[in-house]
């Protein structure tokens, strides 16, 4: 426990038994800059949207019950799909079309980006969605809030991102489609 409550922080790697600074990527969120892409709006918090196609209706908003449907991509690890819309990738051919992921809006079931994305949008659109780390998976686990991957194959895929110690990136990617809104 000593030698982890000594060490300094980011910038810095065990070299030979010993705590060696890393001038390289020392505040640099381990080497990873933040991308920034021009065609997407960025919220104040940091979340990229572009919408894909607009909807009509309501907007959804904080206490309204939605139903989505959505893919989700670890787009800082080669864009590994971890979910696909009604199509398993990556595992068997097999099953039935997926439910719609339903939940109330403003109620935390689901990460703090997928819910930031999905407040405003009306029924029948598709936003694509860049979520940072921060507003990803709390402590890099996705059982504990939604959206979770449906198949094996979706569910190692994200782990593996989420709970990898080294310099993988775990900004994610998500379409959501808007299905419904129920005030």
């Amino acid at each position: 426990a000593g030698a982890a409550a000594a060490r300094p922080g980011p910038g810095w790697a065990r070299v030979q038994n010993k705590e060696t600074s890393m001038e390289a990527i020392r505040d640099k969120d381990y080497g990873k800059s933040r991308m920034r892409f021009a065609d997407f709006v960025q919220t104040e918090s940091g979340l990229q949207f572009k919408d894909l196609r607009l909807g009509s209706g309501e907007p959804a908003k904080a206490g309204d019950m939605v139903s989505v449907d959505w893919d989700g991509y670890t787009i800082g690890y080669y864009g590994r799909p971890f979910e696909a819309r009604n199509k398993p990738k990556g595992s068997s051919f097999e099953g039935q079309d997926k439910d719609f992921l339903r939940f109330t809006l403003g109620s935390h079931e689901v990460i703090p980006g997928f819910e930031e994305a999905t407040t405003g949008m009306r029924p029948g659109g598709i936003r694509r969605v860049i979520v940072p780390q921060e507003l990803g998976y709390p402590n890099n686990d996705f059982n504990r809030m939604g959206p979770k991957p449906s198949t094996f194959s979706g569910q190692r895929a994200l782990d593996f991102v989420l709970r990898n110690q080294g310099m993988v990136d775990k900004t994610l990617l998500f379409d959501i489609e808007l299905m419904k809104v129920t005030s």
